[in-house]
């Protein structure tokens, strides 16, 4: 199929759906309104690129009539300019076209849930997680998302585990490709010798999930109740305030206390639960999506190494494509769009590459 073939057919299943959306009794399905809904959305961009084009297409044709049978120079001359501007915008919305034809990340849309957790490196490591995640919360302020924390684990030093839900719009298609493995190498405040420490923090975006989606089954899951310990105010050790829950199937658990309520806490930690259990589903089948195009970023893989910050060099080197920075002082600081960017570009290349094969 030709790519005006399936431009054609977009549009189709656009107005098909916009002729759904006319239905007066729709709004009263909400699950049927809301897959709609989205749908459609998905499809605007491509839909008004397509009709852009074709305009330009359009005015092609009418400035080469125009040079054909106009006598008048100083229409011809306008012609000329037109045709001359219009032919060079072609091969560029031809592109455009093809990038937005790409099949989407289903989950390109979702909100997200970021878990990051102090690994090799004692303290250094647990202060370079409180260094990502203030990182991460000025890059999300940038977007315009809206970050609250859900769990905090404080450290001797820094933190030794931090959890927050980040919402906003397209969210996971921006921090998707941030889970795995992220390598610091610094000299530590506390080494005396000035000898550079190699430190690991592991990061794990997770989709949150719709209803629509998936529902975490309250059948499969154990909770459990007890008496808070650590900060916490008058709560600690005199209500059974702190909450933990098991799914059974899978064995993930998840605890939480750092609310005084009960209820609270019980939230958040479903909250999270179903977030992990959802990607697991969804990670299954990126994995199979990657294998199958083997240069496509993965975005599952919680054990793989995907970064370096060299704090002497001042180098962030993405490991996954290739890509170093020298301008690890302004990606600390939340300026990650040239990373970010450069991954999108290159899954975009792949994914390309494999349609043409």
């Amino acid at each position: 199929m030709s790519i005006f073939n399936k431009l054609d057919a977009v549009v189709d299943r656009f107005d098909t759906l916009t002729d759904k959306m006319g239905d007066p009794t729709l709004y009263e399905r909400q699950d049927e309104y809301q897959a709609i809904t989205k749908e459609r959305a998905n499809l605007e961009d491509i839909v008004a690129a397509y009709k852009e084009y074709k305009q330009v297409k359009a005015d092609v044709e009418e400035a080469k009539e125009i040079l054909k049978n106009e006598k008048d120079e100083d229409m011809r001359e306008m012609a000329k300019e037109e045709l001359s501007e219009k032919e060079s915008e072609i091969p560029v919305m031809e592109e455009r076209l093809k990038l937005l034809l790409l099949p989407k990340d289903p989950l390109d849309d979702k909100n997200v849930i970021v878990e990051i957790r102090a690994g090799a490196g004692g303290d250094e490591a647990s202060i370079f997680v409180a260094d990502c995640y203030r990182m991460y919360n000025n890059y999300c302020r940038s977007l315009g998302f809206k970050t609250e924390d859900i769990s905090v684990s404080a450290g001797d030093e820094g933190m030794k585990e931090v959890i927050f839900s980040v919402s906003g719009d397209k969210v996971y298609s921006k921090l998707k490709y941030e889970s795995g493995v992220h390598r610091v190498q610094r000299v530590p405040k506390t080494e005396s010798q000035g000898r550079i420490h190699t430190s690991t923090i592991t990061v794990a975006v997770l989709p949150e999930a719709d209803d629509i989606d998936f529902q975490l089954d309250l059948n499969e899951v154990r909770i459990d109740v007890y008496r808070s310990s650590g900060a916490g105010g008058q709560s600690v050790n005199t209500t059974d305030s702190a909450v933990r829950v098991t799914h059974i199937p899978t064995g993930e658990v998840v605890a939480c206390q750092d609310e005084r309520s009960q209820l609270k806490n019980k939230d958040k930690a479903l909250k999270i639960l179903a977030a992990r259990i959802y990607d697991k589903i969804a990670q299954a089948k990126a994995d199979k999506e990657a294998a199958e195009r083997k240069g496509l970023v993965g975005t599952g893989d919680r054990s793989e190494r995907i970064r370096t910050y060299n704090y002497p060099q001042g180098r962030c080197s993405d490991h996954r494509i290739g890509l170093t920075l020298y301008s690890l002082d302004k990606i600390m600081e939340g300026d990650l769009s040239e990373v970010t960017d450069a991954l999108v570009a290159h899954n975009q290349a792949e994914l390309l590459k494999g349609q043409e094969e």
